[in-house]
């Protein structure tokens, strides 16, 4: 198959600037937005809820924490002041059983001070509250410190002419809210953000199901029925894809039976009047040589055409070792012109299609031939574990860069003749790209260094 898709008038180093199609990069904020749905309401969910729980708990702490704490410390200060003042009033006789009553009843140790507590105490939000409300309440100076219990905070008070110890528990008396509404919060939002993330989760995997499978679609693939089930929107949209799927399905194979027919019925008078032409006595031959050299054209225009049509169907696949199949390839395209056949391995075992593989690989090189000028063609084969690459290379003018996806259309060329000698009937790249997106493969085209085209088929394994 000829393909007319390059220019013989074009430099060979000279490529065309780029078209002018959509510009997707993103503004310099854009880098923190994410691209996904999973992303995007991962990071919505979180910030919704960053603000809801910051107005929350200012909420609960000016209307609950604050003000229990502000009260715990005074209550604890006036215990405080009030036992010191009754020890220093009590008979020494009773002092004792006082003391014990406040251990027992209170968690308050009371006595005389005689040895000083050298280390304070870590600061915090209570121990500020409590040292405001004593200092505050014995009109005096306070300071925590620590004892040799860790969990019991120490200070010393002057009543009357006497210097008291006063201790009492961090467990009982430190509050503890603060921390617990945090966590509270804290565990309540992730519980929510997971929950919803979950969900989220799932109708992206769906979404992103049919996505894979409407690209099938695009590329002339009938991709299994997905399950109608989930929720209810979800459930509309995949049966509205299922529905859409085997109405392009039908139209591709209406297309083909018609392309089919019409090639059948337009073969039979081209038949007659070439037999008619060839029977013609006394006319001038060189008129009859044009007449059927059109007839001819005719019929090889009718052929690529149900090529074409028939291209979007897939074949069997099979094991084939794609050294021997190139080096076939490779041998009958040199007997037009030089070829330079490169192989890494002595085998390539791939599963695919070869009567689409011969057709696509051929198409390749007989257009490198057509157009790579005098130069020999170097055929390349990539035996990669995850995917094969086949590279014709050649060093002729090469693919403008915004035309190379246009050159995959229908009768699309780029020199302005419509002549099959200068061009092609325009039909080669689009066959070949239908072929290769049947098989799940693609097609590449890029600037050779030091000039000219590189065209690439590219199978992955496993498709």
């Amino acid at each position: 198959m000829n393909l007319s898709s390059r220019s013989p008038g074009r430099p060979k180093n000279g490529l065309a600037p780029s078209g002018g199609g959509p510009d997707r990069r993103e503004g310099p904020g854009a880098v923190f937005i994410p691209r996904t749905l999973f992303g995007r309401t991962a990071a919505a969910l979180l910030v919704a809820f960053l603000v809801f729980e910051t107005l929350a708990f200012a909420v609960v702490w000016l209307t609950l924490i604050r003000p229990l704490a502000e009260r715990s410390a005074d209550d604890l200060a006036a215990k405080i002041s009030l036992a010191a003042k009754t020890w220093v009033e009590l008979p020494p006789q009773t002092r004792t059983d006082f003391e014990m009553e406040l251990a027992f009843r209170h968690d308050l140790e009371l006595g005389a001070a005689t040895k000083p507590l050298a280390a304070a105490t870590p600061q915090s939000w209570f121990s500020h509250l409590l040292v405001d409300a004593l200092s505050r309440r014995m009109r005096q100076p306070v300071l925590l410190k620590r004892g040799p219990d860790a969990n019991w905070v120490w200070l010393d008070l002057r009543v009357a002419d006497k210097r008291l110890r006063v201790g009492f528990s961090q467990d009982r008396y430190a509050l503890q809210a603060p921390l617990a509404a945090v966590g509270v919060f804290l565990l309540g939002a992730a519980l929510t953000v997971v929950t919803a993330l979950l969900m989220v989760g799932r109708a992206g995997r769906r979404l992103n199901s049919l996505a894979e499978k409407a690209a099938e679609v695009g590329q002339g693939r009938d991709p299994v029925r997905l399950p109608e089930t989930g929720p209810q929107e979800i459930r509309e949209l995949t049966a509205a894809f299922n529905r859409m799927a085997g109405e392009v399905r039908a139209l591709l194979e209406n297309r083909t039976v018609l392309l089919s027919g019409i090639s059948h019925d337009l073969r039979t008078p081209i038949t007659r009047l070439k037999l008619a032409v060839s029977l013609l006595d006394g006319a001038d031959a060189a008129q009859i040589g044009r007449m059927e050299r059109d007839l001819d054209e005719m019929n090889r225009l009718i052929g690529d055409m149900l090529v074409f049509a028939r291209a979007l169907q897939a074949g069997d696949k099979t094991d084939l070792d794609l050294v021997a199949l190139l080096s076939d390839l490779a041998e009958a395209t040199a007997r037009l012109g030089p070829v330079n056949w490169r192989t890494p391995a002595p085998v390539c075992l791939v599963k695919v299609g070869e009567a689409a593989l011969r057709r696509i690989v051929g198409n390749l090189l007989d257009n490198a031939r057509r157009y790579g000028g005098d130069e020999a063609i170097d055929l390349e084969l990539g035996c990669g574990e995850k995917a094969v690459r086949i590279s014709v290379l050649d060093r002729g003018s090469g693919i403008p860069e915004d035309q190379r996806e246009a050159v995959f259309r229908p009768f699309h060329r780029l020199e302005g003749s419509r002549s099959r000698d200068s061009g092609g009937s325009g039909l080669g790249l689009a066959i070949a790209r239908q072929l290769a997106d049947a098989y799940g493969w693609r097609i590449e085209l890029r600037s050779r260094k030091g000039g000219g085209l590189d065209a690439a088929l590219v199978i992955p394994r496993g498709t």
